[in-house]
C-alpha cells in the first residue's frame, strides 16, 4: 500500500462489547469525531440471507441495544437503550449526548399523513421526540449545530413526500424543515452517495437522473446559505471526505475485502483525481461503509473502522 493511501485501523470491538453475542449494526462519527456503534443481542436479530455483511441483520419488533462511543481520545463509553422502536437504517449524534434513531424508508398513517420515522433519545436513553425526515433515506449526517442532512433515493423523490422529492434536504431536532435546494442543484437528484461535514460546511455527494448519470458533489455552508456544486471526479463515491481544496473518495467492491480509493484535488473550477490505489481491507465492505469529518474519512470493513486523511 503506497504512503499516500495508507490507511490506519481506528478501532476494533472489544470483548466486552461482543458479550452475549451481540452484534455491531448501525454506526456513525459525531461532528467532534465521536465514533458510535450500536451494539444489538443475536437473540433480538434475524438474518436477512440475500443480504450480506451487517446490513442484512434486522431487528425483529422493538428491542433493546447498547450504544458504545469511542471518543477522539480513545475513551469509550456504553449506554444502554431499551425498547426502540423501530428498524434503523441510520443513526446520527446530536448535541447534548442525544441520539438519532431513523428509519430509511416512511409510510402513511390513518389520516394518510407522513408517519415519524426517526426517534432521538436522550443521554438516559429514553424517547424524547419522534418525527418523519422523508422516504427513502440514503444518506444521514449531523452537523456541529445538530441539524439533521439527508439526500434521498428515487423511490422518495418520486414517492410522493414533499422534501424527498427535492433530494437534499436539512431538518433540525423537532423534524422541522430548515433547508432544501429550492433550485440551487446543477441537475435534479436521482439518489445519495455519501456525506461529509468540514468545519461550517456540509458536503453531499450525490448523482442525477440526467442521461449522462453525472455524481456531484454540493457544498452547503448553513451559516450564510451558499450552496456550491462540482462534478464529481469519481462516480457514486460510497465515502467522501474533503479539507481545503483536498479530497478522499471511495468506492466499495460490494461484499469484498477490498475498495477503491482516490484522492482528488480542487484546480481552478474542477476536482481531478490525483492518484488512485486499490486498498485491502480486514473485512467485507458493504452499503454505508464511509462517513467523512474533517478531512478524515472513516471506513467500515467488516467490523473493523480504518481511517483515511484527505
Amino acid at each position: 500500500m503506497s504512503v499516500v493511501f495508507a490507511m490506519r485501523k481506528v478501532w476494533v470491538p472489544s470483548t466486552t462489547d461482543l458479550s452475549g453475542e451481540r452484534r455491531p449494526l448501525w454506526w456513525t462519527v459525531g461532528p467532534s469525531g465521536a465514533l458510535a456503534v450500536l451494539f444489538v443481542e443475536r437473540r433480538q436479530l434475524k438474518k436477512i440471507s440475500y443480504i450480506k455483511g451487517w446490513v442484512g441483520w434486522v431487528p425483529a419488533g422493538p428491542f433493546d441495544g447498547v450504544l458504545v462511543i469511542r471518543q477522539p481520545d480513545g475513551s469509550v463509553q456504553r449506554r444502554t437503550l431499551e425498547a426502540i422502536p423501530r428498524r434503523p437504517s441510520h443513526i446520527a449524534l446530536l448535541p447534548d449526548a442525544r441520539l438519532l434513531i431513523a428509519d430509511g424508508r416512511a409510510g402513511r398513517d390513518d389520516t394518510d399523513a407522513w408517519a415519524p420515522n426517526a426517534s432521538v433519545f436522550s443521554l438516559e436513553g429514553e424517547g424524547r421526540t419522534t418525527f418523519c425526515v422523508g422516504d427513502d433515506t440514503d444518506v444521514l449526517i449531523t452537523d456541529h449545530g445538530g441539524s439533521i442532512w439527508t439526500a434521498y433515493g428515487d423511490e422518495g423523490i418520486y414517492g410522493g413526500h414533499p422534501q424527498s422529492a427535492a433530494g437534499l434536504a436539512c431538518w433540525d431536532d423537532q423534524g422541522q424543515v430548515v433547508w432544501t435546494p429550492n433550485g440551487r442543484l446543477p441537475e435534479w437528484p436521482l439518489a445519495g452517495c455519501a456525506a461529509a461535514t468540514e468545519g461550517d460546511h456540509v458536503w453531499l455527494a450525490w448523482y442525477s437522473g440526467n442521461r449522462n448519470g453525472d455524481t456531484f458533489l454540493t457544498r452547503i455552508t448553513p451559516l450564510t446559505g451558499e450552496v456550491v456544486s462540482w462534478l464529481s471526479p469519481v462516480p457514486s463515491p460510497d465515502g467522501l471526505a474533503v479539507r481545503g481544496n483536498r479530497a478522499i473518495l471511495t468506492r466499495r467492491n460490494h461484499n469484498q475485502r477490498s475498495t477503491e480509493a482516490f484522492r482528488a484535488e480542487l484546480v481552478g473550477a474542477s476536482w481531478a483525481v490525483t492518484d488512485r490505489h486499490m486498498a485491502q481491507v480486514p473485512g467485507r465492505v458493504v452499503l454505508r461503509c464511509g462517513q467523512g469529518r474533517d478531512g478524515f474519512l472513516w471506513l467500515r470493513a467488516g467490523d473493523t473502522w480504518l481511517g483515511i486523511e484527505a
